[in-house]
């Protein structure tokens, strides 16, 4: 029996901090102080506050220590494992609301976690998720023992309906229903497939789950298997998360090794096993028909809808999709009944939701908040609001196929009809915070980019339509744009939604028409008066020296590259527009705050 547990985060972001060599530097240290019968050291997922990592806490104290180098293993294991004392200048203690407390706090009382409500990340950051009796001790796979010797299918897929479940990767489609239409198929051969292959810019939720908690996948998917009478299932995950896949493999392998996937699980007859497979990071496989083809070894291409998955999906057959998020919510809902669930979120959007918060954001990191919770307490209270004094301008939420809320919607509760009512969406879980630094022209034409880049080309309205938008965005920002381009904007990105061929290409116009929504003086600005009003594009961008606080110290002049200003020493200088390449040098020499840009 182990005094104390030290838990590590091993998630991808910490790992690239050095997690990993923490953890090594601190079993030496322990074994050196003679406590490795005392000690355990445990390597976990994710811990959700990404922007404070590497990040260690010790139990049973629960002290919380974050951005943990190398060299701070050596007083913390001399002091606090040894001596029992708190090294307090890497203690967590943020409240909230600015506020730092005096000593340590629990986690449920720092701001960032407060306002969480952890239920498909509850494993993440508590157990090995390369070990399977951690799991286990935590009630895993006991969903699975009570599904398969106490309910008949029709039961399970009822809880599921019951409790609202709605798929977590898109439009919130309802899972039950989803499940009864697999079920409802006839077919000797059937599949349970789970998408893992989040590709939006700033999305990481479904990858924290996988590698902080692999086995509530893996048993949600024997759980659907059963409630559809399916076989077999596979998870498809993008190769660049090679955490994540080696946990999955760990999870398969362990699962197999102690009965629970394979051939007559807990001794009832019911058989099921799972496969990986890589996606190369194609976004498009992110569409579920598009990613059953890649399953089959073809080119990730959307097929026309009907017929749906549930009907014909995968090798032709009956099969259910669902992303990680979903299925990390599945045996719990099990375990805790279908009302413990729909007690949290919205009557129409029950439980809870994952965000990867990131940008121009104090604490990012990953958030798991009951649905219906307003974006303000996302944003100030979790968040922590934006950094160095800025105003909160507009979020993005649902990647390159939601929106952009903006600074005046901040009370907009967060949940499917909400997001969809103002022109965004839940998608798989990236929230991009913006400031008034960020020009939302510009940020409509990154999100397009890759649209086009990622587009398949299948559908002529995604191939052309998105290209010619991000021609006229081009133009915008270079300072070329021309009256009724904004009307043009608007025509192709309806007719794009309309008519392209899958999901991903309908959404594709999302970003540009919601910023033009909430946004148009800030097209307007770079149309009419070919001026960038957040300073942002480079094009438009005027370098100006004023006069009244320029010393003429000729300092700016000798470090222009293009001899773009002059003037006399001890008197105002003066920059030639027509010279200035807009690179900024001047900008970042001036002493005096005499340069701005506009």
């Amino acid at each position: 029996m182990y005094r104390s547990h030290v838990l590590v985060c091993g998630g991808t972001g910490c790992t690239s901090s050095g997690s990993a060599k923490i953890r090594e530097a601190l079993q030496k240290e322990i074994d050196a102080a003679g406590l490795t019968e005392e000690v355990k050291v445990v390597q976990t997922g994710c811990f959700g506050l990404c922007a404070l990592g590497p990040i260690m806490i010790v139990y049973p104290e629960g002290s919380f220590y974050s951005r943990v180098t190398v060299e701070d293993v050596p007083e913390i294991v001399s002091e606090h494992l040894v001596k029992g004392r708190l090294v307090d200048r890497l203690i967590y203690n943020d409240i909230g609301g600015g506020k730092v407390a005096e000593g340590p706090v629990s986690l449920n009382e720092t701001g960032f976690y407060k306002k969480q409500h952890r239920v498909a990340l509850r494993n993440c950051g508590v157990i090995d998720p390369e070990n399977i009796d951690e799991y286990i001790g935590r009630d895993g796979y006991k969903a699975l023992g009570k599904v398969l010797t106490e309910m008949t299918p029709d039961d399970v897929i009822k809880v599921i309906g019951d409790s609202g479940l709605r798929g977590r990767g898109g439009a919130g489609f309802p899972t039950a229903r989803k499940w009864q239409f697999a079920k409802n198929s006839v077919s000797d051969k059937k599949y349970v497939v789970c998408n893992a292959d989040e590709g939006d810019p700033g999305a990481f939720m479904d990858r924290s789950v996988l590698e902080g908690d692999p086995h509530a996948v893996l048993e949600a998917m024997a759980i659907a298997g059963y409630a559809i009478g399916a076989d077999e299932g596979f998870i498809y995950v993008r190769a660049e998360y090679p955490i994540a896949v080696k946990r999955l493999g760990i999870a398969i392998a362990q699962a197999r090794e102690y009965g629970l996937l394979g051939k007559n699980i807990f001794d009832t007859g019911f058989n099921f096993d799972i496969n990986i497979r890589l996606g190369s990071g194609a976004f498009v496989c992110g569409e579920e028909t598009a990613l059953l083809t890649s399953i089959e070894g073809n080119r990730g291409e959307p097929r026309p809808r009907p017929p749906f998955p549930a009907v014909k999906g995968l090798f032709g057959q009956p099969t259910i999709i669902n992303n990680v998020e979903t299925l990390a919510n599945v045996a719990q809902i099990i375990n805790n009944g279908a009302e413990w669930f729909a007690s949290m979120g919205t009557e129409k959007s029950k439980g809870t939701k994952g965000f990867a918060l990131g940008g121009k954001i104090n604490h990012t990191g990953l958030v798991e908040i009951p649905m219906g919770t307003p974006l303000r307490t996302i944003i100030e209270e979790i968040g922590g609001g934006i950094p160095n004094g800025k105003k909160f301008k507009a979020a993005q939420t649902g990647g390159p196929s939601g929106g952009c809320i903006p600074a005046s919607l901040i009370d907009t509760p967060v949940d499917y009809e909400s997001l969809m009512s103002i022109g965004s969406m839940m998608g798989s879980g990236g929230l991009i915070v913006m400031d008034e630094d960020n020009c939302m022209v510009d940020i409509a034409k990154f999100f397009l980019e890759f649209t086009v880049d990622e587009s398949c080309g299948k559908c002529t309205p995604c191939r052309v339509g998105t290209r010619r938008m991000l021609d006229i965005l081009n133009r915008i920002v270079e300072g070329k744009g021309e009256e009724g381009d904004i009307e043009k904007l608007e025509e192709l990105g309806n007719s794009i939604k309309a008519t392209a061929l899958c999901g991903l290409g309908q959404t594709a116009p999302n970003p540009v028409l919601s910023t033009i929504r909430y946004f148009r003086d800030e097209y307007e600005a770079h149309i009419r008066e070919k001026r960038c009003p957040a300073g942002k594009c480079k094009a438009l961008a005027r370098y100006v020296i004023d006069p009244e606080k320029c010393k003429g110290c000729s300092l700016c002049s000798r470090k222009c590259p293009v001899n773009a200003i002059s003037g006399v020493v001890k008197s105002p200088f003066v920059i030639d527009q027509d010279k200035c390449i807009k690179c900024g040098t001047c900008l970042e020499t001036c002493k005096f705050g005499a340069i701005s840009k506009k």
